[in-house]
């Protein structure tokens, strides 16, 4: 199995980051959003996940089976169209270089943060239900990744 370390999350918000320049572009055939959506709606689930597990309480963390994050962590694969994200991770009608920019910066600190979290460190997902940090971990990637794909497609 992988490992899921919190240092492997950098080089997908660097590869984030990279992509604030190309913003504005739009494919509606991929998606009905365009770059800076992905991007903005990538990031903050990045860090409410990542501030999520670091205010939680390690002792009250609870080990279940989960049968989607079983499947859908060893596919490696979300797929496209199924959820609607929660409103807290809707980005804004205006998503400025900006903001995405604070958001780059706050995810580096955030993944600072996680270096140290404890194991049991958790967060709730409203599908795969409670993460501990290593599958907290595991879940950032496969959705940094997945949001990543989508904007590959649209820059196609």
């Amino acid at each position: 199995m992988l490992k899921q370390d919190s240092e492997h999350l950098i080089p997908l918000v660097k590869k984030l980051e990279s992509l604030i320049t190309v913003k504005d572009i739009r494919n509606d055939s991929v998606s009905k959003s365009n770059v800076a959506w992905h991007l903005d709606h990538s990031l903050k689930v990045f860090n409410l996940v990542s501030k999520s597990l670091v205010l939680s309480n390690p002792k009250h963390y609870t080990n279940k089976f989960n049968a989607w994050r079983f499947l859908l962590f060893n596919l490696n694969y979300i797929p496209r169209g199924r959820a609607k994200a929660p409103k807290m991770v809707f980005p804004p009608n205006e998503i400025s270089k900006e903001l995405l920019e604070k958001q780059i910066q706050l995810a580096f600190e955030n993944i600072e943060q996680l270096k140290t979290a404890n194991k049991n460190a958790y967060f709730k997902h409203f599908v795969f239900g409670v993460i501990n940090k290593k599958r907290t971990i595991r879940f950032l990637k496969l959705h940094t990744n997945h949001h990543l794909k989508i904007i590959k497609d649209i820059l196609k």
